[in-house]
C-alpha cells in the first residue's frame, strides 16, 4: 500500500501545491493554501478483477416515468425549483450570513412535515433547542418535523439508510460535516468535497431529496471546491441588501427547471413571506418619483417572470481630476460603456460628471435590456427633465449608438400595463402583434437625447 504523502491545498479553489507558498498560483489568492494529509496513491492499473457490465436502459423506454415532485406550499420556493422538489436530487442553498438560508428551508420542511412526509432537518452549528426556538419564532413548533445535531457523515449516512429514513433531508450547513477517514479539519476543500460526495450518492440510493445550506466567501461564492456546484442538481442563491426587507431566491443551475428563476420574498417577524407581484413591491415607494428628473421605470424579465423595478440616477458636476462611478445592482461595466456611448455618439460630455445609479429594491439586474432605461435615467438627470411616470423602457444599447430589441417584449407590456403604465419607451419590435401599450419607438440613441433636449419625451 502506497505511502501517505503531505499535500498542500488551496482552499479557495481546490488546486494541489505540491510545497507551500503565500499564493496560490491557480486563482491567484493570497494566504488560502493549508496543509492537508494526502490520500493514498491508487494503484496502477485495474489488475486482474473484471468491473460490472453497465445496464443501459432505451431513451425513448417509457416503462419509468419521471417521479412527482413535491410541492412544498412555498409558491415562491416551488417556482425557483423548477415547480417542486424532485426525489433523489440534491440542492444547494448558499447566501450571506444572515440573508435566511435556514429560515427558509425550516419553513420548507416545516410545511411538508405538516403534509405528513418525513423530514429532517440536521444542524451542524444549532442543537435541537435553539431550532425549536427559531420555529416557535415562526409560528412553526406544531410540525412534526425531526429534528439532529450532527457533524459525522458516517452516522447520517447510516441513519439515510435505515429502514424509517425521511423522504426530505436538510444539511445546514455543509462546511461543518466531516468525513473520519480524512484527517483535515471540517470546512476544507476536502472534507467539503468528501462530504458532500457521501451525502448526494446515499440521497441518490434512496430517493431522498437532499438540501444543502452552503456558507460562501467575501467575494458572494459558495465556500470550497467549484467542484461541489458541478456536484449538485441545483444550485440556488439568497440575494438581498441588509437595509432592504426584500429577499430574493436566485437559480443559477437547475437541472431539472429553468435557470436564472428568481422568487421574491419579504423578511418580516414571522419569516420569509411569499411576495406573489414583486413588480408591485418594488415601485410601491416610488411615490412621485416620476416627477423627479433621474428616475426611469424598466420592464425587465427574471426568468420566465416579468419584472418592473425604478432605476435611479443621478449626475453631477465633478472636482477635477478622476469623476466617481459608484453603481448598486448592476454592472459597473455596463455602465462604463453606456456613458461612453453617449458621449461618443451623443456628445453628452460624461466624463466630466460623477455618476451614481442605484436600482431600488436591492434587486441585481443581469440582462443588457435595462440599457435604454439606464441610458434615460442618466440623460434625465442631467438635463433635469424627468422621464414620464407612466412610461417604462427596456432596450439594449450597441456600441455604434442603436438601440436593438430584447426578447419577450409583449411578456414586458403586458406587466406594465397590468401596473398602470400606458407608454413604453422601446425600439421597434416587429414580433409584437398587438401592444398594451402606446410604443414611442427609439431605433437610435440621440433619439432620446433629442426628446429630453427638446422636452418631447412628455409627448412620446
Amino acid at each position: 500500500m502506497a505511502k501517505t504523502a503531505e499535500q498542500f491545498v488551496c482552499q479557495s479553489c481546490g488546486a494541489v501545491h505540491g510545497k507551500w507558498s503565500g499564493r496560490c498560483t491557480a486563482c491567484g489568492e493570497w494566504n488560502s493554501i493549508t496543509e492537508e494529509a494526502g490520500r493514498e496513491a491508487p494503484p496502477k492499473g485495474l489488475g486482474q478483477g473484471k468491473g460490472r457490465v453497465l445496464d443501459f436502459r432505451k431513451l425513448n423506454q417509457h416503462g419509468e416515468l419521471e417521479g412527482p415532485r413535491t410541492a412544498s406550499g412555498l409558491g415562491e420556493f416551488d417556482r425557483v425549483c423548477g415547480g417542486g422538489l424532485v426525489p433523489g436530487s440534491a440542492v444547494l442553498i448558499g447566501g450571506d450570513p444572515g440573508i435566511g438560508k435556514s429560515t427558509i428551508l425550516l419553513q420548507v420542511v416545516a410545511r411538508l412535515a405538516k403534509q405528513g412526509i418525513a423530514c429532517a432537518y440536521i444542524s451542524g452549528e444549532e442543537a435541537p433547542a435553539q431550532v425549536r426556538m427559531r420555529a416557535r419564532r415562526l409560528g412553526l413548533e406544531g410540525a412534526p418535523l425531526d429534528l439532529a445535531a450532527a457533524t459525522s457523515v458516517r452516522d447520517i449516512v447510516a441513519t439515510l439508510d435505515g429502514p424509517e429514513a425521511p423522504h426530505v433531508v436538510v444539511i445546514d450547513s455543509i462546511q461543518t460535516m466531516y468525513v473520519d477517514s480524512i484527517e483535515s479539519a471540517p470546512g476544507t476543500v476536502s472534507q467539503v468535497r468528501a462530504s458532500a460526495q457521501e451525502l448526494i450518492r446515499a440521497a441518490k440510493r434512496r430517493d431522498i431529496c437532499l438540501l444543502l445550506v452552503g456558507h460562501v466567501t467575501k467575494d458572494g461564492q459558495i465556500a470550497g471546491p467549484r467542484v461541489l456546484e458541478h456536484m449538485v442538481d441545483s444550485v440556488l442563491y439568497f440575494e438581498g441588501e441588509r437595509g432592504h426587507q426584500f429577499r430574493i431566491l436566485r437559480a443559477v443551475k437547475n437541472r431539472f427547471g429553468p435557470t436564472d428563476e428568481i422568487g421574491v420574498f419579504e423578511m418580516s417577524d414571522a419569516g420569509l413571506m411569499e411576495v406573489s407581484n414583486p413588480s408591485a413591491l418594488f415601485l410601491a415607494n416610488r411615490g412621485e418619483a416620476g416627477d423627479i428628473s433621474g428616475s426611469a421605470v424598466f420592464a425587465g424579465l427574471e426568468g420566465s417572470r416579468p419584472v418592473l423595478v425604478e432605476i435611479q440616477a443621478l449626475v453631477a458636476p465633478s472636482p477635477p481630476g478622476n469623476p466617481r462611478r459608484t453603481v448598486v445592482g448592476w454592472d459597473g461595466n455596463r455602465l462604463a460603456m453606456v456613458l461612453a456611448v453617449l458621449d461618443a455618439r451623443c456628445g453628452l460630455g460624461m466624463a466630466g460628471h460623477d455618476v451614481y445609479l442605484n436600482v431600488a429594491g436591492g434587486l441585481r439586474i443581469n440582462e443588457p435590456a435595462a440599457d435604454l432605461a439606464v441610458a434615460a435615467a442618466l440623460v434625465s438627470s442631467l438635463m433635469e427633465v424627468p422621464v414620464p411616470r407612466e412610461a417604462v423602457l427596456f432596450g439594449e444599447i450597441s456600441l455604434s449608438g442603436e438601440v436593438r430589441p430584447v426578447a419577450q417584449a409583449e411578456l414586458r407590456m403586458k406587466e406594465a400595463a397590468k401596473l398602470g403604465f400606458t407608454r413604453a419607451l422601446a425600439p421597434p419590435t416587429p414580433k409584437v402583434r398587438k401592444s398594451p401599450l402606446t410604443i414611442g419607438e427609439i431605433s437610435r440613441l440621440p433619439e432620446l437625447v433629442e426628446l429630453f433636449a427638446s422636452d418631447g419625451v412628455k409627448a412620446v
